[in-house]
């Protein structure tokens, strides 16, 4: 059993020397009706949310709609979650999630 409790603690270890997950959630103060609000629920990724009112990120990451979910692994966006026309999310936490399992598996 101790075993197999150091095999698992040393494979978590290398997932996070090997691969950074990330994901950023982008919105503005406008549109604060349509704010994604189980992204803190994801999990196995480093969050980080951002309004595109403030500073250059909406150049920066190309951000055309609000709320926009982007992944990002090692630093390289991976996949994007945009929201439609209405302004609201169309993907949901389990289809981001799942995505983000099959980045950590590969």
């Amino acid at each position: 059993m101790k075993n197999l409790i150091l095999i698992v603690i040393l494979l978590l270890s290398c997932l996070n020397v090997f691969g950074q997950i990330s994901a950023i959630h982008f919105n503005a103060d406008w549109n604060n009706a349509n704010n994604v609000e189980w992204f803190e629920k994801l999990s196995d990724v480093n969050k980080e949310q951002m309004d595109v009112g403030k500073g250059d990120c909406q150049k920066k990451y190309g951000i055309a709609i609000v709320p926009t979910i982007v992944l990002f692994n090692d630093g390289e966006e991976v996949k994007r979650f945009q929201a439609d026309l209405s302004f609201k999310m169309l993907a949901t936490r389990e289809e981001i999630q799942e995505y983000i399992d099959e980045l950590i598996i590969s």
